[in-house]
């Protein structure tokens, strides 16, 4: 009942919401000269940096797609990299996101659970806009862009779900252990070589293949490839087992941020 009762608390901060994550997106890229462009000109670094490495040098391919070129390869990382750093942006805030704070946590009326909705929110955003760059280049690819690119709400719905039980947790452990900010470098980078991204699962061990198949992050990227750069179809057994996950997360994570909250302020 407590899930639902935050739930519900989230429909009725709506119009706080809507403020936090504006202030968010508005807040991102202050100051600089470029601004929003910042939210495509980073993914397309990492995207220069991963092709020169794995394309180019080691000659990476996910081996999909019959005729699959450098072009082809080079989609596929940038959808990945970009669905990616949804995570990553989490990963890397949330330990100090209730910490910058103190003055929200010292209300006791102010539902600090938005925070990190704000936060997951305004990152879906600035990705939206590279994968938009993607979907508008799938046609000039040997896949195409098909219908089924309509599917990928589908998928990103569980990254939102891992990306808030994520930022609940560690938002939450960061308030007692604020040595959790310098580790996040290191989780980030192991979680995304850990997901699949930079390389095709075929060229694993078939062990480690099904150990990495676990984290449902591989299925996300995989499944969001699928349907926006390979026309395939979406592969509804591993999705639903992504959904379990994801919601899993989302509710371990929101409970135990309900749970050690009354103990901020003491903290803070």
């Amino acid at each position: 009942m407590r899930l639902f009762n935050v739930l519900y608390r989230f429909y009725q901060n709506r119009d706080l919401v809507f403020q936090f994550t504006r202030r968010e997106i508005e807040m991102r890229h202050k100051g600089s000269k470029l601004g929003h462009f910042w939210a495509l000109i980073t993914p397309l670094m990492m995207l220069g940096l991963y092709l020169f490495v794995f394309g180019l040098i080691f000659g990476g391919r996910f081996g999909v797609l019959k005729d699959e070129n450098f072009f082809d390869f080079a989609l596929a990382l940038f959808l990945g990299i970009s669905l990616f750093q949804i995570v990553a942006d989490t990963i890397s805030s949330s330990p100090s996101l209730i910490t910058n704070q103190p003055n929200f946590v010292k209300k006791v009326v102010f539902p600090l659970e938005i925070l990190s909705l704000s936060r997951v929110i305004s990152s879906v955003y600035f990705a939206s806009l590279s994968i938009l760059i993607t979907v508008i280049l799938a046609p000039f690819s040997h896949g195409g862009l098909t219908i089924r690119v309509l599917e990928l709400p589908l998928i990103i719905l569980p990254l939102v779900l891992i990306s808030l039980g994520i930022s609940w947790t560690l938002s939450a452990v960061g308030v007692f252990y604020r040595d959790l900010d310098h580790t996040t470098p290191f989780i980030a980078t192991a979680v995304m070589y850990g997901s699949a991204i930079l390389y095709s699962l075929n060229r694993v061990p078939p062990v480690v293949a099904r150990i990495l198949q676990l984290n449902p992050l591989v299925t996300i990227i995989n499944e969001a490839r699928r349907v926006t750069l390979w026309g395939l179809p979406l592969e509804f057994n591993h999705l639903g087992y992504t959904y379990m996950i994801s919601v899993l997360i989302f509710a371990l994570g929101l409970a135990l941020f309900t749970r050690v909250r009354p103990y901020f302020a003491e903290v803070i």
